[in-house]
Parts: structure tokens; sequence; C-alpha cells
């Protein structure tokens, strides 16, 4: 045993790609391929001599979020090109390196946390970084000009605590394309071995209580969209597209 690692690890030992986020990105895609096999579990423990492969190289963001949200931007029709982001629980940056890609002009990148984004980002003068933030108490004056979209990804959170604090940064015309993660909408007791909601009932529930609870404070749906990435237990996972309602307050 003692030669051997998670998969996850050894991959980014190996200079295949910079992060562990990045390299569970990539194994649950199944795109790491093992001595000939196709491997889908980052903690699958491997001898450090294994023939290690990628299929069809890296992906194309810093995170796997990235391709969630290019995923959901495309589906929507919607072009982040020349526009004002903020994205909420940016972790690695899989979010704001979409954007970016998409040409948005800047991009307030905001996380609970500290020193999880990736470092291209970290240097990128286009991303105006507040770590250590909660959302909730973010103080208007840190945000010194309307934001055009708001994305959000956070965890062991509910949307519902998050919403409401976002609506003072968002301009009149602005628009917010949340990810909701069911196992973090529903109660504790609803929450499936492993933390897995699989019950398709229960995820339905998720989305329309944040469905209803948006359309209750001065937001209208304009979309729903089911992820095409899973969340890293394989949770599915859904997109929800808001606006202000037209005669909602600004």
């Amino acid at each position: 045993m003692k030669n051997k690692e998670r998969l996850d690890v050894i991959i980014v030992d190996s200079g295949l790609v910079k992060s562990r986020e990045r390299a569970k990105a990539l194994i649950m895609e199944g795109k790491v391929i093992v001595n000939g096999i196709t491997v889908t579990k980052a903690g699958t423990l491997v001898n450090r001599d294994s023939e290690i492969a990628l299929k069809n190289g890296d992906i194309p963001y810093v995170g796997r979020g990235g391709l969630k949200l290019k995923a959901a931007l495309d589906f929507f029709h919607i072009n982040p090109g020349d526009k004002v982001i903020m994205d909420i629980g940016c972790s690695t940056g899989g979010f704001t390196d979409c954007v970016l890609k998409e040409n948005a002009r800047r991009v307030y990148a905001i996380d609970v946390g500290y020193g999880q984004i990736d470092w291209s980002l970290r240097q990128n003068p286009k991303v105006i970084l507040l770590e250590k933030t909660n959302i909730r108490y973010l103080e208007k004056e840190k945000i010194p000009e309307p934001i055009d979209l708001i994305v959000i990804d956070v965890s062991f959170i509910s949307l519902t605590k998050v919403l409401p604090g976002c609506m003072e940064f968002l301009d009149n015309k602005g628009e917010i394309l949340a990810l909701i993660k069911p196992q973090f909408e529903v109660g504790k007791e609803m929450v499936e071995k492993g933390g897995v909601i699989k019950d398709e009932a229960k995820r339905k529930h998720a989305v329309e209580n944040i469905r209803t609870f948006a359309e209750l404070n001065g937001l209208e749906t304009l979309g729903i969209f089911e992820s095409p990435v899973h969340g890293q237990k394989g949770n599915i996972e859904y997109f929800i597209y808001l606006g202000r309602h037209v005669n909602g307050k600004s």
C-alpha cells in the first residue's frame, strides 16, 4: 500500500494537470485511463508507477464548474461578453474562468474560503477577488458598479440564504444563473445515504422551492436546466435562470 496513492493526487504530482479539482473533474468525466482501463473515482488507490493517460486532453477550464456553466450559458443563449459578472462561491474558479473565456468585461469573484482560486485567475486583472467574504454581509460599497449577470455555485447552504443578498448588486436589467443542489435544499432527513438524492420527486421539490422563493422575492423564472455534468458524488443538479420582475424593485 505504501506505493499506492489516490488517483487525483498522482495526476497532479505527475504534472498532467495543475490542481486536484481539475484532476477530479477529468476522472469523473471518464477521461482518465490507468493501465488501459478507464477509472471514474478520484479516490481510487493506484500504484505510482501506473501508466496514466488522458482522453482527448485536458478540460478547458480550471475547474469542472466551468463545464457546467458553459452548458447552461449555451442552453439559455446567455452571452457574458462585455458584461460585469459576479461569481458567488467561486472556489477554484471554474465559473469565473468560463465567463472570462466568453469575454466578460470584469468578474467579482466571491467566496467565504481563502486560497482556493486558481493562480492564473488570481493574477488576472479582470478578476476582483473577494475572499473570506459572505455575500449576505457584503457591503454595497465593495462593488462600485451594477452587476449584469450573477452566477452562483454554493455548497452546504440553501440558495434561499444567498439570493436575497444578491439583489442590491444586480442591475435593473440584470440576470442570475444559479446552480440548484438539491442535497443542500431539502431537509437532512430527505438526503439519502452518501449524500446523494436519487429520488426525482425530492429533486423536483427542491427546484420548485427555489423557484417559488425567487418569485416571492422580486425575481421571475426565465428557465430551468438540468446540468449535464453531475455533482462530485453523482448528484443531479439544476440551473435556474432568473431576471427581475418587470415591475420589481430595483
